[in-house]
């Protein structure tokens, strides 16, 4: 697992410091490795080259990355030392002064990941690639899981990462992440890593604006009440309408998964998850900044390609 690999790669660290320091490096037969089952010998010099190289590649992994994820209304920005998130900053606009006040507070970020299904400013992008070793999704990145979609150039970015997130906390289980968010969106995940596609549906607020956009007389309303069944008001009908009616959809969407994939795992992410995560009557996890995760775990994916 994960600890067992970072203790292999301090151990080697260590071993490779000594041989560095070590009497012996001074002689002038030539430094041997035994790489079972074979040995080689190399000079010196190029001993010392490869540890610097070696002992690079090897720390990698445990710089600070950013993590930023433009979504349709929030915009967030995450930092992560070695696999900690110690930071998180949510935006409705996001401009590169306050990422770059953001980052003030950090002597030095290495790597970062942009995940966006929006337009976002250019030059946040040409800042990244100048000071960081920047990734942006798209659908061409590569990914620890495989993408079965038909149409993956237009799989949404939030979906990957989250669909990575939800392969990678249960890794023996198929998997269906339901993100409640501006949409609310269903993805299905196998235990083969097999990303298989899902659904697409509006969010809570998007029903809401739909109703009052799209007729003469309702009124917009927020949500902020407990839901009732039967609506004895205008606005106490439009309530339970959408948010029942959400739930409704979210159970069924969830029971038809469960007859083709008995062992599913549910994971239940976004802005909205509070909405359902208590009146939902299936067993669900529910897992906050899942598309953040995800994308983490694809940053650290390309770092070791």
């Amino acid at each position: 697992d994960k600890s067992n690999l970072r203790r292999r790669h301090e151990v080697f660290d260590k071993r490779l410091a000594n041989r560095l320091t070590a009497k012996r490096l001074t002689a002038k037969r030539p430094t041997t490795f035994n790489p079972i089952p074979h040995t080689f010998h190399i000079s010196h010099f190029t001993f010392y080259i490869l540890t610097i190289f070696t002992l690079s590649i090897y720390h990698f992994q445990y710089f600070m990355k950013l993590v930023i994820d433009f979504g349709n209304t929030l915009k967030k920005i995450a930092i992560f030392d070695k696999n900690i998130m110690v930071d998180l900053a949510v935006f409705h606009d996001l401009s590169l002064n306050d990422l770059i006040n953001f980052l003030g507070k950090y002597q030095q970020v290495d790597a970062s990941i942009l995940s966006s299904v929006i337009q976002y400013p250019e030059e946040i992008k040409n800042y990244l690639n100048n000071k960081t070793c920047f990734i942006e999704l798209t659908g061409q990145t590569p990914l620890p899981i495989t993408i079965k979609y038909k149409t993956p150039d237009t799989l949404g970015r939030d979906r990957i990462a989250a669909a990575v997130a939800g392969c990678f906390l249960y890794p023996d289980k198929n998997v269906l992440v339901i993100n409640a968010g501006t949409c609310i969106t269903y993805d299905l995940i196998t235990t083969g890593k097999e990303y298989l596609g899902g659904s697409i549906s509006p969010g809570i607020n998007l029903r809401y604006k739909a109703l009052h956009n799209f007729t003469g007389m309702l009124p917009l309303i927020e949500q902020t009440d407990e839901p009732h069944l039967i609506g004895q008001s205008t606005k106490d009908s439009i309530v339970s309408g959408v948010q029942l009616g959400a739930l409704a959809e979210m159970e069924d969407f969830i029971n038809q998964y469960r007859e083709i994939y008995g062992d599913l795992t549910i994971i239940l992410s976004g802005g909205d998850a509070n909405c359902f995560d208590k009146k939902l009557k299936n067993n669900i996890f529910v897992v906050p900044n899942i598309v953040i995760s995800g994308l983490k775990i694809i940053l650290d994916f390309n770092a070791q390609l």
